[in-house]
């Protein structure tokens, strides 16, 4: 055996059709086309989601709701979160970078601060936004809040 004699697997390729290329070929004429029809001309590209002329899915499914393109999304941190942050690292205040470090957050989220639990510590709270019962709770204990 050599490099002259070596030959792909027997079924393993096949030659290739060669529409277009005249009557005695047996694919001339409409070069396996059909007749007429957008689909037998050049330049035939179909519109996406087209079904034939059958009313497309995205104009049959029923459109309903509204999205607000201003809606600001924020995470919500409770305080019996912001307690048991506190009594476990022994922190006075409480940032932003603090929550990142703890993983309730990442860098780019906002935080909103809400009311569930008690708060017993002291501490001075900065958050993006506060329920008014989290922030009355948090002046009570002799905390501060500091909106960003």
């Amino acid at each position: 055996m050599n490099l002259s004699n070596l030959k792909p697997a027997e079924g393993s390729t096949k030659t290739r059709k060669r529409i277009g290329r005249g009557p005695g070929s047996g694919l001339g004429g409409t070069s396996t086309r059909g007749h007429k029809g957008a689909k037998s001309r050049s330049g035939y590209k179909k519109k996406i989601g087209f079904e034939g002329g059958q009313m497309p899915l995205q104009r049959r499914v029923p459109k309903f709701g509204f999205k607000n393109i201003n809606r600001v999304e924020y995470k919500a941190i409770n305080l019996e979160t912001l307690q048991a942050l506190a009594e476990a690292k022994k922190l006075e205040k409480i940032g932003i970078e603090t929550l990142v470090e703890a993983g309730f957050i990442s860098e780019n989220q906002l935080v909103k601060i809400l009311g569930k639990g008690a708060i017993s510590a002291k501490l001075e709270v900065e958050a993006h936004a506060f329920s008014k019962s989290a922030e009355a709770a948090i002046v009570a204990v002799g905390g501060t809040v500091v909106k960003l």
